[in-house]
């Protein structure tokens, strides 16, 4: 018998593709706009909420029996909320530069709709180790688009990947800029992060024809 039942692997790739939390559920979009300009923001953001989703869905489901029901919202804002501290401060200590261009919406994690949805829905009804499956699976969900629109926005944006440049050089005009490729600065604009996630979910639909709806 392996590690994970059928059911448990589902937790973490329904979230993947037919149920993902920004693309099906049209949760988390503001950060989908607005920190995938680059590559290493949008992985940084997802390893981020993956550490708080996971973290988070167990601890809320080994106090689900001892939550009072009237304070349960509360309870858990102090969870993610502790949970979005240990991560700001790990990034301050090695990566603090991004931390700079983090900071606003990785403290706006607290409110993020996939955590407290998550949280509210499936932590507090199960037990921690399907709560721990689900919170990995909706993260990595999130994160799979996160690290998609990042990828295509610095690539066509800024010709780099992770800052480095991939394209050839737009000053010297070496690589695709010699034969007269310019960089698209719309696409470094929140809109066409919205764009992009527009056309991940055109194709989700094409291929997936039970995700239209009537």
């Amino acid at each position: 018998m392996g590690l994970l039942s059928k059911k448990d692997a589902k937790l973490i790739t329904d979230p993947l593709a037919d149920n993902n939390p920004i693309t099906i559920q049209v949760l988390g979009i503001c950060s989908a706009l607005a920190i995938t300009a680059e590559l290493k923001a949008s992985l940084v953001m997802g390893i981020a909420v993956l550490f708080v989703l996971g973290i988070g869905n167990v601890v809320i489901s080994l106090m689900r029996n001892i939550i009072p029901s009237k304070i349960r919202i509360i309870v858990q804002l102090i969870v993610v909320a502790a949970l979005v501290i240990i991560v700001d401060q790990v990034l301050k200590a090695f990566a603090y530069d991004l931390s700079k261009t983090l900071s606003v919406f990785i403290g706006l994690i607290i409110t993020n709709c996939i955590i407290m949805g998550r949280f509210e829905a499936f932590a507090l009804a199960n037990k921690p180790w399907q709560s721990f499956l689900d919170g990995i699976g909706n993260a990595l969900g999130y994160a799979v688009i996160l690290i998609i629109v990042g990828f295509f926005r610095e690539l066509l944006g800024s010709g780099t990947l992770f800052g480095i440049p991939v394209l050839g050089d737009a000053i010297e005009k070496t690589g695709v800029y010699a034969f007269g490729y310019e960089n698209n600065g719309f696409m470094l604009m929140p809109p066409m992060a919205l764009i992009i996630v527009g056309l991940i979910i055109w194709v989700q639909r094409s291929r997936n024809k039970d995700l239209i709806e009537d």
